[in-house]
């Protein structure tokens, strides 16, 4: 093979590969990508039933702006506001304030409150969901003066401070106090302070005694700890308590867990304790429930509690039904998609999936569907000319206008132009293409003889030409070549006797299928 050969046929293999390429985008584009808009049209009609997209800004119900939960809410806020979340934080007076919000004001849908402090309206919501129990709060009764009570029995007669009105502390220091005996007929005082107000009233001798429910790590907690006026009551009756409220817990505060240097406790000290819980109304979007989780997660974890660390968050101590993203993610862990992508990309992703089903019903017939709607419209390109060739050939049945016919063959040239021009017809229907072209320039020539014919009529027969019977030839059908067509005569029309100058009609047509004209 020469070089020059061997150049020749690369060009041609280069060129049969850039035309598949080209068949495939035109597949692509004009077969297949209208049945991804109808899929893609399906999906937007589908968006609407879903569940619509999380909401990009949550209220939360805190408690007092120097008090444990306004603080965890504070890290929570932190860890969404990098995931695109706005956490809105609607300081309280405590947990009894935060119910309150959640169930008159729709914009809250979430709140951390104490265990134990649901009011009675709430036992059998069905509004409200638990997502976790977060950390331990233990109950801290501090008091003033050398004579250690037993228990809360020896708070009779004492003024007492319980909380801010309306706080968890205020709830749950009355119900042990009222379990106890300790009330007003008992001479004692109840006070409705609590956090530092509490503490500066407590050190100024204001008040004998000051119940919080607040975790070990909290600043309060150790000053108190810290100061020798003022000392921490030892609950001896821990597993009673535990027993008559199951939302209690009892848990032992270890000598010298808040300070080893100051050995802060001296002694062990038995404690009961609420756990704090993250609770949210229905309302709240189940794909921010993880992302909340996370966040929770992540804050009290690194809390390391001295009370049973590694026990809580968890779903141990909730006291609603627990909503059913929470179980999934203590179960599971977090979602896979949310491990690896930004929350709002996972979430359109997830909510995306559910789509998945309706997309491949559609797809399926489409693509089934696509391999003969390419054959129909790659072909009816080519069986289109055919109309107008048959329009043609019925007019040369007794035609004898030559201006009808001389515009006929200008409509053929010009096809047989267009045809040059076409490029977008692809290698495998090349037959059919070829095929069309024989059967252009067969009538083509057809044409031409009757107007060869019809202008020598013209000169001998001033009267008018006899009338073209073209019924004896046709055009083949388009499947198949003209070289399969029969051979037929044209009826010519005859010469003038006496003439011998004019040349047979037979011996100079040439109207014939692109066959017999070829031998």
């Amino acid at each position: 093979m020469t070089e020059t050969t061997r150049d020749h046929s690369e060009s041609l293999l280069a060129e049969h590969f850039r035309e598949t390429r080209r068949q495939v985008r035109g597949l692509l584009l004009k077969i297949w990508g209208g049945g991804f808009l109808v899929v893609l049209f399906g999906f937007a009609l589908a968006w609407f039933f879903i569940q619509p997209a999380p909401p990009r800004t949550i209220v939360m119900a805190t408690g007092p702006t120097d008090g444990a939960y306004h603080r965890f809410a504070l890290q929570y806020r932190d860890y969404l506001s990098r995931q695109g979340v706005t956490l809105e934080l609607r300081p309280t007076a405590g947990s009894i304030e935060n119910y309150q919000l959640l169930d008159s004001d729709p914009q809250v849908t979430l709140a951390i409150v104490q265990g134990g402090t649901a009011p009675e309206t709430f036992g059998n919501s069905a509004r409200i969901e638990s997502l976790a129990s977060l950390y331990f709060e233990p109950i801290w009764v501090f008091y003033r003066g050398e004579a250690s009570p037993a228990d809360l029995r020896g708070l009779g007669g004492k003024r007492i401070a319980i909380g801010r009105r309306g706080s968890g502390t205020e709830s749950i220091a009355k119900l042990l106090l009222d379990e106890n005996g300790i009330d007003s007929q008992s001479g004692a005082t109840l006070v409705g302070v609590g956090g530092i107000d509490a503490v500066a009233q407590l050190r100024q001798k204001q008040i004998d005694a000051a119940i919080f429910v607040l975790p070990p790590e909290s600043g309060l907690i150790r000053q108190l700890i810290a100061d020798e006026d003022i000392h921490l009551m030892n609950f001896q009756r821990d597993d009673a308590y535990s027993r008559r409220h199951p939302f209690l817990t009892a848990v032992t505060l270890q000598r010298g867990v808040i300070d080893l240097q100051h050995d802060y406790p001296p002694r062990d000290v038995q404690l009961i304790a609420p756990a704090a819980n993250l609770i949210a109304t229905r309302s709240l979007h189940d794909a921010l429930i993880p992302l909340l989780l996370r966040a929770a997660t992540q804050t009290h974890h690194g809390e390391q509690s001295v009370l049973q660390p590694g026990r809580l968050p968890s779903t141990e101590f909730v006291e609603f039904p627990l909503n059913q993203s929470a179980r999934v993610f203590f179960e599971d862990g977090p979602p896979f998609l949310q491990k690896y992508l930004p929350f709002w990309v996972a979430s359109a992703i997830n909510r995306g999936k559910i789509l998945l089903l309706p997309a491949v019903t559609l797809l399926l017939p489409l693509f089934r569907m696509a391999p003969p709607l390419y054959r129909w419209r790659i072909r009816s390109r080519i069986y289109r000319w055919y109309e107008i060739l048959r329009g043609i050939e019925s007019e040369l049945r007794g035609e004898t206008d030559v201006e009808r016919l001389v515009k006929d063959e200008t409509t053929l040239v010009e096809m047989q132009g267009e045809l040059d021009d076409l490029k977008s017809v692809p290698l495998s229907y090349m037959e059919e293409f070829y095929n069309l072209r024989l059967h252009v320039e067969f009538v083509q020539r057809r044409v031409r003889n009757a107007i060869d014919e019809q202008s020598q009529s013209l000169t001998h027969h001033p009267d008018g030409p006899p009338p073209v019977d073209a019924t004896e030839e046709s055009v083949p059908d388009p499947g198949t070549s003209p070289e399969a067509s029969p051979p037929t005569g044209t009826r010519c029309p005859s010469t003038p006797s006496g003439d011998p100058s004019q040349p047979s009609q037979a011996n100079t047509s040439s109207d014939k299928p692109p066959s017999d004209a070829a031998s």
